[in-house]
């Protein structure tokens, strides 16, 4: 079963809507640039392709002087919606971080396995600091403990699609967080 022409019409429930997201991007704008004082130069790293959405917004939240640059890891494996564990490196960063504030931006965090080996990754650049921001955190699923700087959300252990999130490459462009029907998924992992 595919994504209907209409994404709208594969949503179960709303689970945050585009006012309740933009207003707390807002806020973690703000507390960010609190949490940097000074003029040293903040590299944001959003890890792609899922928080395409959410770095755009919140780099226009936080006012100082920002770089964007960007990374790719995988630990899933082709239409899997379960993590493999192995994480791989598919686009490192172009710009050097040593020295910088880093603050990885990520899209949603379940088991922490992927940012657990990023974080690690990354301090081996030497940063001056590296922290991570997250949109969405979903701690039912957690399995790498890691410590968390700013959450925009807890969400339950459901499958989020929206606002940069994907099944399938399907679904990025909402300007929501919704679940996904069952139907659309459950082959894949297994249910019938």
């Amino acid at each position: 079963m595919g994504a209907s022409k209409n994404p709208h019409d594969d949503i179960s429930e709303v689970l945050l809507n585009e006012e309740t997201i933009a207003a707390r991007v807002k806020a973690l704008g703000a507390e960010i640039t609190a949490a940097y004082p000074g003029n040293d130069e903040l590299v944001l790293v959003s890890v792609l392709k899922g928080s395409l959405v959410f770095v755009g917004d919140l780099m226009r939240a936080i006012d100082r002087n920002v770089r964007i640059d960007v990374m790719e890891v995988s630990s899933y494996g082709g239409g899997n919606t379960e993590s493999s564990g192995t994480v791989r490196i598919l686009k490192d960063l172009s710009g050097s971080i040593d020295g910088l504030d880093v603050l990885i931006v990520e899209d949603i965090i379940d088991t922490g396995l992927t940012l657990n080996y990023l974080t690690s990754y990354l301090a081996g650049k030497n940063p001056k600091s590296v922290r991570i921001v997250t949109l969405l955190d979903k701690p039912a699923r957690r399995i790498a403990e890691l410590p968390v700087d700013w959450t925009g959300f807890e969400i339950p252990d459901k499958f989020v699609v929206g606002y940069g999130l994907d099944f399938g490459e399907h679904y990025r462009n909402l300007r929501y967080v919704g679940v996904l029907k069952r139907e659309l998924y459950a082959s894949i992992i297994g249910e019938a």
